[in-house]
């Protein structure tokens, strides 16, 4: 009886889990694995777990944006940063605010790989998982964290759907 309890018990507590979190597949500008992205229902937050390849050497901007939708070969589909309402604008150092999308930077080694974990607590896996999801974006350069709209962190280069 008490081993049934405890595997019942154990059963719902992963059906728990898995209910707050989801592993995306990163893809590269020509539609190949380029990853994964975890994010994990945190009780103020979420941790974002990074796990990409094929980048240059070098920081690259993380950001979330506003779409589920990596159609484009420029990731451009996948709209701006989500932005939260409000007056915010860009940048993790802007005293004005931030939107929900911005996210520290990702560090590629010299083999183009990057692992990491952030967390944020501007969104919640509901708001990243509305009616048109959102996406987890890598970009080509560094963000600055200040500079309008993206901290000058260039192009899309890598993008997973978050539905």
């Amino acid at each position: 009886m008490i081993r049934r309890a405890f595997a019942l018990s154990a059963a719902v507590a992963l059906a728990a889990c898995q209910a707050t979190a989801g592993t995306y597949d990163l893809k590269n500008n020509a539609g190949a694995a380029a990853g994964t992205v975890t994010l994990t229902e945190a009780p103020k937050g979420v941790l974002i777990k990074v796990e990409a390849t094929g980048l240059t050497p070098g920081w690259h901007g993380l950001h979330l944006h506003e779409k589920a939708d990596c159609s484009k070969s420029d990731f451009t589909s996948a709209g701006g940063h989500t932005h939260g309402g409000g007056d915010r604008i860009h940048g993790l150092l802007n005293p004005d605010a931030n939107e929900t999308g911005d996210l520290p930077n990702l560090w590629a080694g010299a083999d183009g790989t990057a692992k990491a974990e952030v967390f944020t607590t501007l969104v919640t896996l509901k708001t990243l998982k509305d009616s048109d999801g959102s996406s987890v974006l890598i970009h080509a350069a560094a963000d600055d964290h200040k500079s309008q709209p993206i901290g000058g962190a260039g192009a899309r280069v890598a993008c997973a759907e978050v539905k």
